[in-house]
């Protein structure tokens, strides 16, 4: 097998504090790679700037014109979110040309040096390869919470993420090819590289603290991040809702027969006021979070048909 051109995706916003460094740590891998001949000396980065405000797109330019051309990147003209910015990425690497390209985050918390065992698993024949982080011990206990339940919740709702796995992963060009047939407008990166179907492997590496800046990712982010995969990849909820609504005909089923029993044999009328206000309060809830949830999957069928673009480009560097 030749030796392959790696490109390195990092999606970037408000990072001036870590884009500099960041730069200057990966193309310290990148010696050690290149010497024990498991890259091409034409690897290169790849950053994307998601609307920042303030100097990272200028830091960006800089470090373009220090690395000779060995570092690329591309600026949004606003914030379209991390998904979109990786994206852009992955799609950009495959225009420029690569054999293999990994995401990884900007604060380099993931372990850069685990790249080196995704570059073994892709020299194995593994066309996806996943970081699984060895635990959450940099986390509060808040978002060690949270992450948990996001997990548990895409899982039981079809979405098939390992736990512990974010966006640092190898795919192939094969992979890349494969993700240029998928139009959608919204495509959840994590969903979609675990269900494809290409030879995917997993390799476990530590956290480190973040080293400068803090972190973009909230409660909020997380929240609209599941429920774009649970709409993009899931029809769990929908049949929920079905079930839920064939219990709640059953449940009242047996609220009238039960009516009916005390005024036939017991001759005793129910006492129905109290029971009208809490079965009007707990239906009325959930048709509410039913409605909830039709529209979450009407909301993504809306984005879809108008096909606006993904992200768009003020300036790309290559």
């Amino acid at each position: 097998m030749n030796v392959p051109r790696l490109a390195v995706i990092i999606p970037c916003y408000n990072e001036e504090l870590c884009v500099e460094t960041t730069v200057k740590q990966i193309f310290v891998l990148f010696e050690h790679l290149i010497n024990s001949n498991k890259i091409s000396r034409d690897s290169y980065i790849y950053l994307v700037d998601d609307g920042s405000k303030d100097r990272t797109w200028s830091l960006i330019a800089k470090l373009h014109r220090d690395y000779n051309g060995l570092v690329k990147g591309m600026k949004f003209i606003a914030n379209f979110g991390n998904q979109k910015a990786l994206l852009a990425g992955l799609e950009a690497v495959r225009r420029i040309g690569c054999d293999c390209a990994v995401s990884i985050d900007a604060d380099l918390q993931q372990d850069e040096y685990a790249i080196e065992k995704f570059l073994g698993k892709f020299s194995d024949g593994y066309d996806i390869v996943c970081g699984i982080r060895n635990d959450r011990k940099t986390d509060s206990l808040f978002k060690k919470t949270t992450a948990l339940m996001f997990y548990k919740t895409m899982n039981i709702l079809g979405v098939k993420i390992p736990v512990n796995h974010s966006d640092f992963r190898l795919v192939s060009r094969k992979a890349l090819d494969v993700m240029e047939l998928y139009g959608e407008s919204s495509l959840f990166l994590r969903g979609f590289f675990n269900e494809l179907g290409l030879k995917t492997a997993y390799v476990k590496f530590d956290v480190k603290p973040r080293f400068a800046g803090k972190s973009k990712f909230n409660f909020m982010s997380l929240m609209v991040l599941a429920l774009n995969g649970i709409t993009s990849y899931s029809v769990v909820p929908l049949r929920f809702v079905t079930v839920l609504g064939f219990l709640m005909v059953f449940f009242g089923v047996l609220v009238g027969l039960e009516a009916i029993f005390e005024k036939i044999f017991l001759d005793n009328s129910p006492n129905g006021w109290a029971t009208l206000v809490i079965l009007i309060c707990v239906f009325g809830g959930i048709q509410l979070f039913c409605l909830g949830i039709i529209g979450e999957y009407v909301g993504q069928i809306f984005q879809e048909v108008k096909r606006r673009p993904r992200y768009i480009t003020d300036i790309e560097l290559k």
